[in-house]
């Protein structure tokens, strides 16, 4: 008989913590700083909305992070969306780094699309978005996203001379869901 109450004691437990499990994820705590995914489901991260880690000693380590609000599951496509004077090299030192929970996307970006008369740059430089890869995410939710690369540069340092120089600037992550 003492095995059985054992045996039932775990199995309530086991419930209890499941479902309590469940309506936490459904009751996730939004920060003021998180990002919503737009009504058509895309979700575009600047680099104004990050919170930054910079290294000037080494910047292939500079990071970029974002909060995320997805209300939406399944697979997106992520898009890495540069500033450059260069449509033929967008002069990436080292591959970049995208991270999502245990998802991890690392590409030396290449011009795959460019947007003309784009109005989130001015002349000389144009706006050229590289296919990273994708994420599938399998339930709503709060997630972060990371970025490294020598090109994520805080809006203070933008205007600094050896950042004025460069021929390419990383501008924003988009995540875009994909409808097949």
């Amino acid at each position: 008989m003492r095995k059985v109450l054992f045996f039932l004691a775990g199995i309530m437990i086991m419930l209890t913590y499941s479902c309590g499990n469940q309506g936490w994820k459904k009751n996730q705590k939004i920060s003021e700083n998180s990002i919503i995914q737009a009504d058509d489901g895309t979700i575009s991260l600047t680099l104004e909305n990050a919170a930054f880690y910079s290294n000037t000693k080494n910047p292939s380590g500079n990071t970029a992070e974002w909060s995320v609000v997805i209300s939406q599951p399944g697979r997106y496509g992520v898009w890495l969306a540069s500033a450059t004077k260069d449509t033929v090299d967008l002069s990436y030192t080292n591959s970049v780094k995208i991270t999502m929970l245990d998802n991890h996307l690392e590409v030396i970006p290449e011009a795959d699309k460019i947007i003309q008369n784009s109005g989130d740059v001015t002349y000389p430089f144009y706006r050229a978005d590289s296919y990273m890869g994708s994420f599938f995410i399998s339930e709503p939710g709060v997630y972060n996203i990371q970025v490294i690369s020598e090109k994520v540069i805080q809006r203070e340092a933008k205007n600094e001379p050896r950042y004025q120089a460069d021929n390419t600037r990383l501008m924003s992550v988009i995540l875009k869901p994909n409808t097949r």
